[in-house]
């Protein structure tokens, strides 16, 4: 149940009609007629803009196509009054019973209220984390994980069927690097002192990848050149850190559906394919790219290259995929994987980056365009720094990470249900300050705080009914007679709970998991704001003197309940039953 979507087609109806009656003339196109919540909640409970963008279309002025349209609407039990303001805008108020069923539809349909079918099956590739597997996820990367996995639990629930994926950046040279860095771990592990050059993985977590390849391999390797261990202690040294980010992952409650291997692509034909699908395409020919303005890039070269004509696409320049050397550029890869992508029949693609990847965004925008001919659409949604502080300092660095905060350092402090919720209190692409001691404060300004306990009271109500010996089940509880909810605030809250469906389609829509977790924040309040009028007014307390007078009372708290529930669910944060 959708009833923004319901009042909309209630809208269209009566267009339809006035068009069938002559008020309006025939061909217009009502696709830009909305119905949303108005600016002002005084204003009504819902405005649309019909009159407004019908008005030059239909050569009429938008107050008298307003009036109009209101005397049609008013004639809907559901609207109890349709309202012209300004030069034709239509305000609505609609009956208590609509909110009445809000409220049943939501104790009947359970989990399901508000889950959509926009999506309509549609296959979406959601690619997050992907970070080189050369050490624990740090906070950077927590960020990042919690968006990617919120957008693809939000897409799945607007009716898309999401694939989760993690790129591993097995590949390039930091591979190397770390295998140089666990072999001196290794050679630790035998009693060597050693030292890092500047360059390689100090940290201490390496320690247990260097004990356990010394139990696999003994002293095979000690004091052997790199032709002899090298590939080896690559392969060892890139599960270990791979086991290590699925387990970080896990602490966030985070499953992959595909780990894709970087280094799968090389030797396999699969770059040279995809690289030859736009050569077929006219997109690859040799030449000199323009010294750019600035900080040149690491992949500009002076001299003949093999380029992308990614400006054909949006690019703002064009793209070496191979060096003047015969060496394929970072990007070549990146085409030949986002290749694969496409080869695999998704819909759309999203991939979550760093901050620091900005630079990325428009030529990989191009690849895709490019060899998809337009038809699969690539979202980039980058993710801004995390600051991190505790005690009102900035939070110090993991002596076993060596140069970074880990995911395991946040997750080990707040948990990782809060970790998850205060990562999403801001649009990813906004910078986040994280208090690590704010977050477990028990008051409002700690939205997790406010939202969890705004389901543990809801769950202490429905405690104390069954206590008594009430049946408040959700069955029972979508059969009673909610039409004493007539207060101002019961009906207030009931028409958050309205705005549910509508929210989700515009955060799914907008690939945007942060509005659930505001929209939480603000149903939370409403629930708070009810229940603080009940200690003034004993008529508005959830629990009454007797089943009959509770059950109406309840059947609104639980349907609160059943849609926070489901908006953390979303957010991947377990709801509280009770609060400690």
């Amino acid at each position: 149940m959708n009833l923004f979507s319901d009042i909309r087609a209630l809208v269209i109806a009566a267009l339809d009609t006035m068009v069938a009656e002559g008020v309006l003339p025939e061909g217009l196109d009502f696709a830009n007629v909305a119905v949303e919540p108005p600016r002002d909640a005084a204003h009504g409970d819902m405005a649309t803009n019909a009159a407004m963008v019908l008005a030059k279309p239909a050569k009429l002025k938008p107050r008298d196509i307003a009036e109009a349209l209101a005397a049609h609407l008013q004639a809907d039990p559901r609207v109890d009054l349709a309202e012209v303001a300004g030069p034709g805008f239509l305000n609505l108020r609609l009956a208590t019973s609509v909110w009445d069923g809000v409220v049943q539809t939501a104790l009947t349909d359970g989990a399901a209220f508000g889950q959509s079918s926009m999506g309509a099956g549609r296959k979406v590739n959601v690619e997050y984390v992907s970070a080189n597997p050369t050490g624990p996820l740090h906070v950077g990367h927590t960020r990042g994980a919690v968006f990617g996995d919120a957008l693809a639990s939000l897409l799945a629930y607007a009716g898309h069927e999401v694939t989760r994926e993690y790129y591993i950046n097995d590949g390039g040279a930091q591979v190397d690097v770390l295998a140089r860095s666990v072999y001196l771990r290794y050679l630790e592990a035998h009693g060597q002192e050693v030292a890092f050059p500047d360059g390689t993985y100090p940290g201490d977590y390496l320690v247990a990848v260097g004990e356990a390849l010394k139990a696999k391999v003994g002293d095979a390797f000690v004091d052997k050149g790199e032709q002899f261990w090298l590939d080896d202690v690559r392969d060892f040294s890139t599960e270990a850190m791979m086991d290590l980010i699925r387990s970080d992952l896990a602490a966030l409650g985070i499953e992959m559906d595909v780990f894709y291997s970087e280094k799968s692509l090389y030797g396999t034909g699969r770059i040279e394919a995809a690289i030859a699908e736009l050569d077929d395409k006219g997109l690859i020919y040799e030449g000199v790219l323009e010294p750019p303005k600035g900080k040149k890039p690491e992949d500009w070269e002076p001299r003949e290259q093999t380029l992308f004509k990614s400006t054909e696409h949006g690019d703002d320049v064009d793209r070496p995929v191979k060096k003047s050397d015969g060496a394929w550029t970072y990007f070549a890869p990146d085409i030949a994987y986002h290749y694969d992508k496409v080869s695999r029949g998704f819909d759309a693609l999203i991939d979550v980056f760093g901050a620091d990847h900005g630079g990325y965004v428009k030529r990989m925008k191009a690849a895709v365009s490019a060899l998809s001919d337009g038809k699969v659409p690539v979202d980039i949604k980058l993710t801004q720094l995390v600051k991190l502080t505790k005690n009102g300092e900035p939070f110090k660095m993991s002596k076993r990470a060596g140069t970074f905060i880990t995911l395991r350092d946040v997750v080990d402090q707040v948990g990782p249900d809060v970790t998850r919720f205060v990562m999403l209190t801001r649009k990813q692409d906004a910078p986040l300050d994280f208090d690590l001691d704010k977050v477990l404060e028990q008051s409002k300004d700690n939205p997790v705080f406010y939202v969890q306990y705004a389901h543990a009271r809801v769950c202490s109500v429905l405690r104390k009914a069954q206590d008594a010996g009430w049946d408040m089940s959700d069955a029972v509880l979508a059969k009673a007679d909610l039409s004493g909810n007539t207060h101002e605030a019961e009906l207030t809250l009931a028409a958050k709970l309205a705005e549910w469906p509508r929210l989700v389609e515009i955060a799914a829509r907008t690939n945007e998991p942060h509005r659930i977790a505001f929209y939480l924040y603000e149903l939370a309040g409403e629930l708070h704001a009810l229940w603080n009028r009940g200690n003034d007014v004993p008529e508005l307390r959830f629990l009454q003197d007797s089943e009959a007078a509770s059950l109406p009372k309840i059947a609104l708290a639980r349907a609160t309940a059943i849609v926070i529930s489901a908006g953390l669910g979303i957010l991947g944060v377990t709801p509280a039953t009770e609060m400690r």
